[in-house]
């Protein structure tokens, strides 16, 4: 358990603030799955597919991360209304095993949080069906030739065969979990190569990471990169730096592996050199000075993978990754927070990417990872991945 060496009167304010709004807000949005707000209302994702995409509506990457708000309230208070909503919203994601088409390789985003984390405080044996139903689909996304997972499915125009993105460490997890689970090595076996290719080819000299990388679906080898999410090509997007961050700490975890912790370690370092004053994270580290753009689930994302490292080091260097995150969250408290019942969401001024039409919303990955890194530092909080 990490022990902060201070007392951070605001860390036990942010508790509060969060038990307090996610027991009216979970019981309004109790049957949807959010992505956002509209007018300060949560959408429903289950039932709205806005771009008529295969992979959107009940398919979208991000509809696992409501559940797990759910049960890290629920691992919190233990109170039973959180695990029969996030019963509701895990059933719900049965249609997307029955529609298939639209599935990817955010399989792991989508039942990390609901599934694995139903059945690691229930022994739900249906959440343990689903989850290695998930994983299955994962580990068939696996190119053996160039050693990683394929990321989205087909892009009208576009050639993805061999596109894998730095997201992705969020999902081997699954994979890593199906092993410890079943005992069945070849889980565990893609996850690492596919966390080796990542360490070998997204992640740069001085600790930025690349978007997208497309490797030759039939040969293997690096074809070239693509700035995704980002400003550009070659530039630094803020949120894929905390996946790699945070990504690396959890294939760390699962392995033991120091040269996934030092691969941590870099991201990390150039995450913390780039933290300006303010403690505002921008959407790419590289981006014009106008206009701009923020992200602020960039900030919640890294702040966790900051306090994972932090638990993983000796003293001399845990100082460094704990007020660095510590400085991120307080920043996101006092600065990038709604607490009133004008907005059902928490975390404000949340960018996808750079060059989307929006900036600045709610999206619900952003709270998710808000309420785990301040759970993290109270040492409560679910941990799943």
């Amino acid at each position: 358990m990490l022990v902060l060496d201070q007392t951070h009167a605001w860390i036990d304010q942010a508790v509060q603030n969060i038990t307090d709004k996610m027991h009216w807000v979970s019981d309004k949005s109790k049957l949807k799955i959010p992505y956002t707000t509209l007018q300060g209302e949560h959408d429903d994702r289950a039932t709205n597919n806005p771009s008529g995409d295969e992979a959107d509506g009940i398919n979208w990457w991000t509809n696992g991360f409501w559940g797990g708000m759910l049960w890290q309230m629920y691992h919190l208070t233990g109170e039973e209304k959180y695990r029969d909503y996030a019963n509701l919203a895990e059933d719900k994601l049965d249609q997307s095993f029955e529609k298939f088409y639209g599935l990817h390789h955010d399989v792991g985003f989508m039942w990390l949080p609901t599934s694995v984390a139903n059945y690691l405080l229930t022994r739900n044996p249906d959440s343990r069906k689903r989850a290695l139903h998930a994983a299955h689909l994962l580990a068939g996304r696996y190119n053996p030739v160039g050693q990683f997972i394929r990321a989205w499915n087909d892009i009208p125009d576009t050639d993805t065969r061999g596109w894998a993105i730095i997201d992705c460490m969020f999902n081997i997890p699954l994979l890593y979990w199906a092993t410890e689970e079943t005992g069945d090595p070849r889980f565990r076996h893609i996850a690492e190569r596919h966390a080796d290719t990542v360490m070998q080819s997204f992640v740069r000299p001085d600790g930025s990471v690349h978007h997208i990388v497309e490797f030759d679906p039939y040969l293997g080898g690096v074809v070239q990169t693509y700035g995704g999410q980002g400003y550009e090509n070659g530039s630094s997007w803020t949120r894929g730096q905390a996946w790699g961050l945070y990504g690396f700490m959890m294939s760390y975890r699962h392995t033991g592996k120091d040269e996934y912790l030092q691969t941590a370690k870099r991201i990390a370092h150039y995450f913390i050199a780039n933290i300006g004053e303010s403690g505002i994270i921008p959407v790419d580290f590289r981006q014009p000075e106008e206009p701009k753009y923020e992200d602020s689930t960039a900030s919640a994302i890294a702040a966790c993978g900051l306090i994972e490292l932090a638990k993983a080091v000796g003293e001399c260097e845990k100082n460094l990754y704990l007020n660095s995150a510590l400085k991120l969250l307080r920043t996101l408290f006092e600065e990038r927070t709604d607490w009133s019942k004008d907005c059902d969401c928490i975390l404000q001024n949340g960018s996808a990417a750079y060059h989307s039409a929006t900036h600045h919303q709610s999206i619900i990955y952003g709270d998710y990872y808000f309420i785990e890194a301040i759970l993290k530092l109270k040492g409560k909080d679910l941990y799943f991945w």
